[in-house]
């Protein structure tokens, strides 16, 4: 990526205006014909949302699109739409055991319903209040249930594949967690066991740094300097001695390349739990198992810079926008691929640029974070943000139902639609790519006005 000098997201006033029109057009429109007992809207075929099954975990982003629009515009049928929704149709996901997302689903509406009633967007009521709390309570001990222990003392919330499976898109859920224990509540095991959530967090972080991150240290045969970051999509474990057994991945090319939507998850997770853990004073470490503070915010800042490198340097063509893979397997005939723009209609391999989406606010946050020293991390996202809110992955067309185009769901399996005169998936979009670029679109406005946002913004700390 040709790294920019000079953006301010000050200066996309007008870009992120379209954006938010764009986007609660399309979101209201969607909400007037989409039936939620038929399962939740996935991705676009011809421009038009169907559900795909495996699980509901994009449910949430559909509600939480109407309510950062609403933070936006203030157009009471958005906040009407996220509201009614997340009280009739979400309340299963609080307790669902059989998934890792929480923190897509929860946060994204209940979260943010929460956040703007404490910075007084939307009316106080303190048994609203009390409600969005219990929920977020209950979410993030449920994920957190979801626990496999390894021989080495750490382990890890497993995915929906089994107990043996670590994904790297759990750093980005992992802040449920985080929230239920801010608000006070502890997960209760066997014998009423109290287990602290904030340990069990710091716990998956470590192995999520450890096992799923590559440091160029010689880790595995491929884990040469010059890839330093590169990401596992999974990791697999023996769940029954809980000890390290390979690389694997589910949607990217190989366990040995970098499936790009998953580096971003590992870009925005470690950047998003360095804000959350620096939030902390040092009383609440060196207990209950948790590390030094110290040792846990090295961790984390070690691993999204890795990742963050590595996607700047390996992983992004020369305006910031990913492939779906770096090692897909016909990359080569797109020739030096990353010294220019990239190109979602070539006849070779698709782009995702909710991989980019995602990967922009990641960047942009480790930047925050960095202070002077991030300064290339916050252009490098505010570069990607600025292609990103323009044509051709902004969808102006208000006929198609999306609002980021050219966006990837699992291409090994086959499931994105491809053009009748194409060879590879383009012009579609998902929901969650929609979500991460309202998202992003949203940290802007207010990064641009002189603010910011984070998951645990207001919440205060109940001991």
């Amino acid at each position: 990526m040709i790294v920019p000098s000079g953006l301010r997201a000050s200066d996309m006033t007008q870009e992120l205006k379209t954006l938010f029109e764009l986007g609660a057009a399309k979101t209201i429109k969607l909400d007037r014909r989409w039936i939620p007992s038929e399962g939740a809207p996935v991705i676009t075929v011809i421009g038009k949302y169907v559900t795909r099954g495996w699980t509901q975990w994009t449910q949430g982003f559909q509600y939480g699109n109407s309510l950062l629009c609403y933070d936006i515009t203030d157009d009471d049928v958005l906040l009407s739409i996220g509201r009614g929704h997340t009280l009739k149709d979400m309340p299963e996901h609080l307790t669902h055991q059989g998934v890792h997302d929480h923190g897509f689903n929860t946060l994204s509406t209940y979260g943010q319903l929460y956040r703007m009633m404490l910075e007084g967007r939307i009316a106080l009521d303190p048994w609203e209040q009390r409600f969005y709390e219990l929920a977020l309570k209950v979410s993030g001990a449920v994920q957190a249930a979801r626990w496999t222990a390894l021989a080495d003392g750490l382990g890890f919330i497993h995915s929906f594949n089994g107990p043996q499976s670590l994904f790297i898109d759990t750093m980005r859920t992992l802040r449920v967690c985080g929230v239920s224990h801010v608000l006070g509540h502890a997960l209760l095991g066997e014998q009423d066991k109290k287990i602290n959530l904030l340990q069990r967090l710091v716990a998956h972080a470590t192995t999520t740094a450890t096992y799923n991150i590559f440091y160029g240290v010689g880790q595995d045969r491929y884990d040469d300097p010059t890839l330093r970051g590169r990401t596992a999509h999974e990791t697999l474990f023996n769940a029954t001695n809980g000890s390290y057994r390979a690389p694997s991945s589910q949607q990217g090319y190989s366990p040995f390349s970098t499936w790009t939507r998953g580096l971003g998850w590992a870009m925005l997770g470690f950047a998003e739990q360095l804000e959350f853990i620096s939030s902390f004073p040092e009383s609440e470490f060196d207990c209950d198992g948790i590390p030094n503070r110290r040792v846990i915010l090295d961790l984390l800042e070690r691993a999204a810079k890795a990742t963050c490198d590595f996607y700047i340097t390996q992983a992004s063509a020369s305006d910031g926008i990913c492939y779906w893979d770096t090692g897909a397997p016909l990359l080569y005939k797109l020739g030096d691929w990353n010294s220019r723009p990239a190109d979602p209609f070539n006849q070779y391999e698709p782009v995702d640029s909710s991989a980019s989406a995602i990967a922009a606010q990641g960047l942009i946050r480790l930047g925050v974070a960095l202070g002077d020293e991030g300064e290339r991390y916050l252009q490098a996202g505010l570069g990607i943000s600025e292609t990103l809110l323009q044509e051709p992955y902004l969808s102006t067309n208000p006929e198609h139902e999306g609002i980021l185009l050219h966006t990837i769901y699992h291409h090994p399996n086959k499931w994105d639609y491809v053009p009748s005169a194409s060879k590879i998936p383009y012009g579609e979009s998902c929901m969650w790519g929609d979500y991460h670029l309202l998202e992003l679109g949203f940290l802007l406005s207010r990064i641009g006005a002189g603010g910011y946002y984070t998951f645990f913004q207001n919440i205060e700390r109940v001991h």
